[in-house]
């Protein structure tokens, strides 16, 4: 979605393709045939992930088929002007999607006959896997750009051409062509492999349990929900704002479409009570942007994450959850400290509702989501659990004023459909990349390149890994941004999560046996060594002596395949929260322009205060690498969750310059001290105590100097 500057009402977050599908939604004969087909869809996706026995290739292509033709059909190739213009753009378009279709239907009748020649491409051969990937590259132009289909374009072509040409780690001695596109659409690698089967799986399932939540008044309870804090304290459409982005996201998966139908309520509200119009704006895009961090869908990242990682999808948002909530409520640390600076006022909003009477009146909304939960829970596959999850928004609409009837079962049925279009298309698309990647073993090479370049610094990497993010999320889209480095850079950071935890063991003495024979094998001579504690130096150069090919077996002696698995978790954690800061920094930030589009205010400024108050994004990944926050047991967990809560208050007061009052120059630098104490992974709980004591005793002091300080509203 393009962000343009037309003017400050929410069309100038639309571009020509976005209009061109509104019109075709609203037109008398082919709105009902989209309706007609999304609902078709859905439908379709249901049997394929409940009931069927088609294979996952077949059912890949017949998801790329049916998402295919309601691009083309919802999303015009370009947008013509006059009548007869239109005409031919929608037959084109009508051409290209049933292409898509037809595409999919030989695959599954001609597959056999393809295995049977021995893998020889007949002429319809070539032409069929020709038109497919072609198609998918101009789908992908239509819904998210340029940038995606030229990526492949270079992958696609560095594999069976010009990478022979490279010299150096990166050189490709090159496959036939037949081959790429073989492995690029029949042979289920590229278009119909993993990625794909993610969409129509987990994806599909969860995005449409989110239309049925939305469609059956969920998403009004939700604003409601959070609208009842708005008059009851200082600064309480800021929290709105965390509060109902937060709940929203975790539906929606998509930090735009939560700005847009969050922020035309919150943005006012927050303005109303006396916050400054770009802050207003800022907080909504960083709240809107945590959205894709809170399970149960983040954007599509959990699922994703559990197929690289090969870890249960319900301990992939365990996990997530903490780390999510301590995002939230670092935005909400931003939301006090201005309600106190700006002398926000407490909002009495006369047509707010009692908690009492939206309890009372939606309490029904949130057994869906503990259907969910004791599903995935008891045992059920995450497809099989958001099926029952949507069956149960159904039933427990039936316990409301306004159940749903079998006409808002179809307009969910459609509307799931339709949200998931783009989401689709992309994937599918990302796939090439994935099959590039994997056949020419380039992200092993990159994941080398990048430790080279960090000296074996985790830290380093890290950076290296956030600045990559950050010019890929100029051009991709935050979940294809997150595939593609994580393809890349997930091993290197892996294996250096992997290697802290080693060096950890060797400096208690703890090292197990089977590890000790591993050292026996490589260096035999430093076996007097192991067994007693010693210094990190000490350690390092033990560990130093250890030849490579070793690394990877004594990694398997000594850390158990849960602890393995959960640095590989970390790993791909650290990397998901980095592609997502492309959402709020500048100088493309979708998100904050969507927001600064609702409030009025000057698109690139908006973006850098978004970016200011989604300093969580950065911290938190450093909380993976370094701390037990996601790695850790249940206790460690909420230990590091609990003293990092405060950390970083500390260091948002820090960059602020105000807690309770303003602060001296002097203690505003103390802060950061302060709050490095309580974040630094010491692993000493006393050392977390003392920041902690620090913290408050300051905080009591600026709540005393602050009392009878009044400033006046800001105005900018």
């Amino acid at each position: 979605m393009a962000v343009t500057e037309k003017d400050g009402s929410l069309d100038g977050i639309r571009d020509e393709s976005v209009s061109g599908a509104s019109e075709r939604l609203d037109h008398r004969l082919l709105g009902p045939v989209i309706f007609g087909l999304a609902i078709l869809t859905s439908l379709t996706h249901l049997y394929f992930n409940t009931i069927s026995t088609l294979s996952e290739l077949w059912t890949s292509a017949l998801h790329f088929g049916l998402f295919g033709l309601i691009c083309t059909l919802t999303t015009p190739m370009f947008r013509a002007r006059s009548t007869a213009g239109q005409k031919f753009v929608l037959g084109m378009d009508v051409i290209l999607g049933l292409l898509a279709l037809a595409c999919a239907f030989y695959l599954i009748a001609f597959e056999t006959a393809l295995y049977e020649r021995g893998v020889n491409f007949n002429t319809t051969d070539w032409l069929v896997s020709i038109t497919a990937v072609v198609l998918v590259l101009e789908f992908a132009r239509r819904t998210v750009g340029w940038f995606i289909p030229a990526l492949c374009i270079v992958a696609l072509t560095y594999v069976a051409w010009w990478g022979q040409y490279v010299d150096g780690i990166f050189n490709f001695p090159g496959l036939s062509w037949e081959t790429v596109l073989f492995r690029s659409y029949i042979g289920g690698q590229g278009m119909l492999g993993s990625i794909a089967r993610i969409s129509w799986t987990y994806v599909f399932m969860f995005i449409l349990f989110g239309a049925f939540l939305v469609k059956s008044g969920a998403g009004d309870f939700i604003i409601e929900l959070a609208r009842c804090a708005a008059g009851r304290f200082v600064g309480g459409p800021g929290f709105v704002a965390v509060f109902s982005s937060g709940l929203m996201g975790s539906v929606s998966g998509s930090s735009v479409a939560n700005t847009v139908s969050t922020g035309v309520i919150t943005i006012p509200l927050m303005r109303k009570s006396g916050f400054p119009a770009r802050f207003s704006a800022g907080v909504e895009a960083a709240a809107s942007t945590g959205g894709q961090l809170m399970p149960p869908v983040m954007g599509a990242g959990a699922f994703i994450m559990a197929s690289y990682t090969q870890v249960s999808y319900l301990t992939i948002i365990g996990v997530a959850a903490l780390p999510a909530l301590l995002y939230f409520l670092s935005v909400a640390m931003f939301v006090r400290i201005e309600a106190k600076r700006s002398h926000a006022v407490k909002l009495e909003d006369d047509d707010a509702p009692r908690l009492v009477e939206v309890l009372k009146d939606g309490w029904h909304f949130l057994l869906p989501l503990v259907v969910l939960v004791s599903a995935l829970v008891y045992g059920f596959t995450p497809t099989y659990a958001a099926g029952i999850a949507i069956l149960s928004v159904i039933v427990a609409s039936w316990l409301s004023k306004h159940p749903m009837g079998f006409r808002d079962i179809l307009d969910a049925l459609a509307m799931g459909a339709r949200n998931i279009m783009t989401t689709a298309i992309l994937l599918i698309t990302v796939g090439l990349i994935v099959m590039v990647v994997s056949t020419t073993g380039i992200g092993n090479t990159f994941s080398l390149m990048i430790t080279d370049w960090a000296g074996g610094s985790l830290l380093l990497t890290i950076i290296l890994v956030a600045l990559a993010s950050l010019i890929l999320g100029m051009g991709l889209p935050v979940t294809a941004a997150y595939i593609v480095l994580a393809t890349l850079s997930a091993p290197a950071i892996y294996q250096l999560i992997a290697q802290s935890q080693l060096l950890e063991m060797i400096m208690a003495g703890n090292l197990p046996e089977q590890a000790k024979a591993v050292f026996m094998l490589a260096a035999p001579d430093k076996m007097d060594l192991l067994g007693a504690p010693m210094d990190r130096a000490t350690a390092m150069e033990l560990l130093a002596v250890v030849p490579d090919t070793f690394s990877s077996q004594l990694l398997d002696q000594a850390l158990s395949p849960a602890t393995l698995s959960m640095a590989l978790v970390a790993a791909h954690m650290i990397i998901f929260w980095l592609s997502q800061d492309s959402n709020v920094t500048p100088p493309v930030c979708l998100t904050a322009f969507a927001a600064a589009a609702i409030a009025g205010t000057p698109q690139m400024r908006t973006g850098f205060t978004a970016w200011k108050l989604a300093k969580g994004l950065y911290i938190m990944p450093l909380l993976f690498a370094y701390s037990p926050l996601i790695t850790g047991d249940f206790t460690e967990m909420l230990r590091v969750f609990c003293f990092a809560l405060f950390g970083i208050y500390a260091i948002i007061a820090g960059l602020e310059g105000y807690l309770e009052h303003p602060l001296h120059p002097v203690v505003r630098l103390v802060m950061f001290p302060i709050g490095a104490l309580m974040l630094w992974p010491h692993g000493q709980v006393m050392l977390d105590a003392a920041g902690l004591v620090i913290f408050v005793l300051v905080f009591i002091w600026s709540s005393r100097q602050g009392r009878g300080i009044v400033t006046a509203p800001a105005k900018a």
